[in-house]
């Protein structure tokens, strides 16, 4: 941190050090530890730094260990903005304009796998919790995609998990945005078609009750899938799918943006534009 002298010269605190972001903010991301009085002093002159340069948004990540100094910072008229399990990160606008600090991230992103072999048999399972235990339906694996986590990964890592099966993504089937899910967040939901590359079951124990290789009619046949529109439609893509070969889902194409640093992945439907899907 660099030093800094009060006006009447009786009394200096440090400034921070602060990062710039892209729209015209700082991040500070604090380490050592400091009391409250010093946390406070030393973000006063900072944050009237910033002001003089033009600075907007300020935000402050407190590691788990500075948690002392949240409310300090929240007098200061900082506010939540998100929290992982090692730090929490506030936000403050210091300039006169109306504050245009993005919201925190508002959707969680699961995933569902179709899995189906030759014999024209779906991968199912009975989970020992959630709103399906103990009603006797038989359901397809799912799972929630990791940060960081591709999709496609995910639902391959899910299937091997739950049901100890390896297998090779084929595409995407659809996907539903449903809200107040989760914590109150949005959801999205990727529903994926995957080809199997083992066959012996050996299921999660603590989660899994059962898990077996069902006549994909008799899935379909079932009153749970027959009742939910979203079940049906999905079984019926597949059936459609193997039968006859009459929908094509979306694959990924590992692709470039100016705005991301990393190369990612494009889902669309390679098939009928003949573009290169992943191996």
């Amino acid at each position: 941190m660099d030093h800094v002298v009060s006006e009447n010269g009786a009394q200096s605190a440090e400034l921070f050090h602060g990062v710039e972001d892209d729209f015209g903010g700082v991040i500070v991301d604090l380490k050592d530890p400091m009391d409250s009085e010093v946390f406070v002093a030393s973000l006063r002159a900072s944050i009237s730094k910033w002001r003089q340069e033009g600075k907007k948004g300020v935000w402050i990540k407190l590691p788990i260990e500075l948690v002392t100094l949240v409310e300090a910072a929240v007098k200061e008229g900082f506010w939540y903005h998100h929290a992982e399990p090692n730090y929490l990160m506030l936000v403050s606008w210091i300039d006169d304009t109306p504050h245009t600090i993005p919201a925190n991230a508002s959707h969680r992103v699961g995933v569902g796998a179709y899995v189906i072999n030759d014999k024209r048999e779906i991968l199912v399972l009975q989970e020992k919790g959630g709103k399906l235990r103990g009603t006797g339906v038989w359901k397809f694996p799912t799972g929630v995609v990791d940060e960081g986590e591709d999709i496609y990964k995910a639902v391959v890592r899910e299937v091997k998990e739950e049901t100890g099966i390896d297998t090779e993504f084929v595409e995407i089937l659809g996907f539903r945005q449903s809200h107040q899910a989760f914590f109150g967040k949005s959801d999205l939901f990727f529903a994926c078609l995957l080809r199997p590359l083992s066959f012996d079951i050996q299921k999660q124990e603590v989660e899994i009750e059962a898990a077996k290789w069902m006549p994909i009619e008799e899935y379909a046949a079932q009153p749970f899938v027959q009742k939910y529109e979203m079940a049906k439609h999905l079984i019926n893509i597949c059936i459609a799918k193997i039968d006859k070969k009459e929908y094509s889902g979306f694959s990924p194409v590992l692709t470039e943006s100016a705005f991301i640093e990393k190369p990612f992945d494009l889902y669309l439907n390679s098939h009928d534009f003949n573009i290169g899907q992943k191996s």
